[in-house]
């Protein structure tokens, strides 16, 4: 698996949180769209999956 484009969640605002995610190298990055320079939260699969589990509450 390579490095794919950031791509902008569907549930973002357009003035609110918005965040970008994407797969690098079997990892899942995930970043603050507003700043295309912020620090990345890079994740396991599992770590992923359990992350997704908890925002989608």
């Amino acid at each position: 698996m390579g490095v794919s484009p950031w791509k902008k969640s569907s549930r973002s605002q357009s003035g609110g949180a918005c965040v970008e995610a994407r797969a690098n190298l079997g990892r899942f990055q995930v970043r603050d769209s507003k700043l295309a320079e912020s620090p990345v939260l890079t994740l396991t699969a599992a770590d992923w999956v359990g992350f997704l589990a908890i925002v989608k509450r």
